[in-house]
């Protein structure tokens, strides 16, 4: 029979909160983590709002010497890991050598690699960090999760832009099923609040440009909607094997049941048309998950808030689903209130839905006021909502045409 794996720990470090409980407290309020940003001078940017981390000291969380040796990014994914890992209650309870780690990233240590670069201009090259390299790389946030922790198993970063974490928990479900871990920590972070970074996509004209109202300037599925609003953050699974996690009392949030995964092989940054890439994903997780469009309660949207995502993802839904199915289902962007935190979206989305699943409480689109013309779902608008859930779909999406679905199931204890 094959191996059901169950999420048993969480842990994130958000715009809406520096621990799991407070994010979820806050996105269920609709308490908007977006502001104007602080941690670079805003006034050169057309977009001057993120959704930054608030109130972060490294020096809270590592000695002074492992700060100054780790990226913001990887600084992210080792809290929300030792977060996951204590909620877990692995420490002692599983072999390190059948403990992997999956991070994914975006961008990974853009903060180190643009302040190098500047000293390498302004200094010479012999001024370079001799930390350079290993602060920068991708998939470093990995490599010290594993040593900070102890976990010897598999361990690797995913590396598909805003679907990253979705693919590092697809990928890791998938690892535990070929019998190559018992449990694997896995998820993403970012931390792209650089002149390059938010620069970047300036110059794509990707970004709201609600500078004036920052609060509701992700706007999924609304009419008024400009532009994704960037954000940062670390979010991170414990996903295990169910008889493992059984077997030592383990505390289970939710079952993740299946997975989908797909490429548009149709444009570096749009979506295809009628998402198509994105409709495939979700029937494919479905069928991994071995459930009917009937059965699926809420959809956790990729909901960016771009003109192209939220329609094209719109028609992926009723695609995948049915029109009838799609009217049906409840559909939130959980991103009205985070921002787009790339690299680590999906993971903390995945943990957004797990919590529904657990509570029977939805999300809301917080700052859904006017729907788009063609986006015509039951977004769950301005106010969370009681729910019963038994399934539900968690929906990423990257640059280059990555789709990943994740098909979450509630733990009833069957």
């Amino acid at each position: 029979m094959r191996k059901r794996i169950v999420i048993t720990g969480v842990g994130t470090i958000s715009p809406i909160g520096l621990t799991v409980s407070e994010s979820w407290k806050n996105a269920l309020a609709g308490h908007s983590g977006v502001r104007r940003m602080t941690i670079v001078d805003p006034k050169e940017f057309s977009s001057q709002i993120a959704g930054e981390v608030k109130n972060f000291d490294p020096l809270d969380h590592f000695d002074p010497k492992l700060a100054k040796r780790t990226d913001r990014y990887t600084q992210f994914a080792m809290v929300a890991s030792r977060e996951a890992f204590a909620d877990s209650g692995l420490e002692g309870n599983i072999s390190p050598e059948r403990l992997g780690v999956i991070i994914g990233s975006g961008i990974g240590g853009i903060n180190t690699l643009e302040r190098e670069h500047k000293v390498a201009l302004d200094r010479g090259v012999r001024r370079i960090n001799p930390f350079f390299c290993p602060m920068m790389i991708s998939n470093i946030a990995a490599g010290r999760v594993g040593i900070d922790i102890c976990a010897k198993g598999l361990n690797f970063s995913t590396v598909t832009a805003c679907a990253s974490s979705g693919h590092a928990i697809a990928v890791g479900a998938d690892m535990i099923r070929l019998g190559r871990a018992d449990a694997i920590l896995a998820g993403g972070s970012e931390a792209p609040m650089t002149l390059t970074g938010i620069g970047g996509f300036c110059a794509l004209k990707a970004l709201s440009t609600r500078n004036d109202d920052p609060e509701t300037a992700s706007r999924p599925f609304d009419r008024d909607r400009d532009g994704f609003v960037i954000s940062e953050g670390g979010a991170v699974v414990v996903i295990e094997e169910l008889e493992h996690a059984l077997n030592r009392g383990a505390n289970i949030y939710a079952e993740v049941a299946g997975s989908g995964m797909t490429c548009d092989a149709f444009h570096i940054t749009a979506p295809a048309e009628g998402g198509e890439g994105s409709a495939r994903a979700m029937k494919l997780a479905m069928e991994d998950a071995g459930i009917e469009p009937e059965q699926v309660d809420y959809i956790n949207a990729h909901g960016t808030s771009t003109q192209l995502n939220d329609i094209n993802e719109t028609m992926a839904i009723k695609t995948a689903l049915g029109e009838e199915n799609a009217k049906r289902i409840m559909v939130s962007s959980t991103k009205s209130v985070t921002g787009h935190m790339l690299g680590a979206a999906g993971a903390i989305e995945a943990i957004f839905t797990a919590f529904t699943l657990r509570d029977g409480l939805v999300a809301p689109t917080a700052t859904l006021v006017n729907p788009d013309e063609g986006c015509d779902l039951d977004y769950v608008p301005r106010k969370s909502r009681e729910a019963e859930v038994m399934y539900a779909l968690s929906n990423s999406l990257g640059f280059g045409g990555h789709n990943v679905t994740l098909a979450l199931k509630k733990y009833t204890g069957k």
